[in-house]
């Protein structure tokens, strides 16, 4: 078997992150391996972050260990509010094959047409739309699926991402969050303390982590969207509340769900299941329409007294997708990549998300799955 080609390590390679043999000389001394570059402008461009693995390398941790293959948190500074950390360096950004169709912002990261839909009220889409839906949809549940199955102990949650982008590329559709607003990986991954857009990296799936896998895809011109919290190993009992009480704040919700009814009452259900259960409901995100745009209206706020605009009618597809913090604090702050949001006092969140189509006479789940035990 052929050693495998190391690939450019720089997360801003304009060359697509090609195979390099150009390696940091430092990292060698220290021996860090896979620090391969395709050029000295690549090299330059990422010293400043760079280096840092430099000084860990040769370091001890808090208990005095070792700092293993050359992993390092790229914001040591950084005031966390629980355990988790990121660990850097990410993998190159994957490909995606030239003959499977991609969104606009593929390329250069911007979601222009969400940006001129912006203000518009919520599409009804045609009978061919919602059947175009239904099949995204029904793609992106059989991916969810298969990444859920290796959610183990000792698994790394970029070996997920390579999973939900390898999968996506074999049903010949694009991963959705890959380069949407320049996220760098195909899947979000949060694990315990993290709300949301948790970003694949190198730490290790622990016993008693739960993680939350936000899947979506890109498949003949629409999108489709859901993410559930899984249990790593064994839980404690506040994880399992925790998890049982953001599952039956999205049932509840979708009960509701038919021609007629507004946005804004879902909210008025979901918060009292979360309050009742010792559990706080997040504000700062909310669940949106999705078709051939990834985000749109309608906007639907998951807490009570909300203000969101509008009514449910046959055609509107959209998500829900309630994010619970366990205890009563809501609130959100975000890590300095700019993405990975986590809760303010380090407790623990969970996330269930679907798809639903809006019918004649009530609702249809299109990214619905076996249901589990909890």
């Amino acid at each position: 078997m052929s050693q495998p080609a190391i690939l450019c390590q720089s997360t801003t390679c304009p060359n697509g992150n090609p195979p390099s043999k150009l390696e940091c000389p430092t990292c060698n001394k220290l021996g860090i391996r896979g620090s391969y570059f395709c050029g000295q402008e690549c090299f330059k461009a990422g010293w400043k972050t760079h280096k840092i693995i430099h000084t860990l390398a040769a370091a001890k941790d808090a208990a005095g260990d070792a700092i293993e293959d050359g992993s390092y948190n790229p914001f040591p500074s950084y005031e966390y509010t629980g355990s988790m950390r990121p660990m850097y360096p990410l993998s190159a950004k994957r490909t995606v094959p030239d003959h499977i169709p991609r969104p606009e912002y593929a390329d250069d990261g911007r979601p222009m047409a969400e940006a001129r839909a912006a203000g518009q009220p919520p599409r009804i889409l045609s009978k061919e739309e919602q059947d175009k839906m239904r099949t995204v949809c029904r793609l992106a549940r059989e991916v969810l699926d298969i990444a859920a199955s290796h959610a183990k102990p000792g698994v790394t949650t970029d070996e997920l991402d390579e999973i939900v982008h390898n999968a996506c590329i074999e049903r010949d559709a694009y991963p959705s969050p890959l380069n949407y607003r320049n996220f760098p990986k195909s899947v979000c991954t949060s694990i315990n303390e993290v709300i949301c857009h948790g970003i694949p990296d190198r730490r290790r799936l622990k016993n008693g982590d739960i993680i939350n896998i936000d899947v979506t895809l890109y498949y003949d011109g629409y999108h489709g969207d859901l993410n559930e919290t899984y249990a790593v190993g064994e839980i404690d009992d506040d994880a399992k509340k925790l998890i049982r009480t953001t599952r039956e704040c999205l049932d509840e919700a979708i009960k509701l769900c038919k021609p007629g009814a507004l946005f804004r009452d879902l909210g008025k259900t979901i918060e009292p299941i979360a309050r009742s259960n010792g559990c706080a409901v997040v504000r700062s995100y909310t669940g949106h329409g999705i078709n051939d745009l990834f985000h749109t209206s309608p906007n639907i706020p998951h807490y009570a007294k909300n203000k969101a605009v509008g009514t449910m009618k046959a055609g509107m597809v959209f998500t829900i997708e309630p994010m619970i913090n366990l205890g009563h604090n809501w609130g959100d702050v975000h890590w300095p990549d700019n993405w990975t949001a986590t809760t303010v006092d380090g407790k623990k969140s969970a996330q269930f998300e679907d798809t639903l189509l809006i019918t004649e006479t009530g609702v249809e789940v299109l990214t619905e799955g076996k249901k589990r035990d909890l």
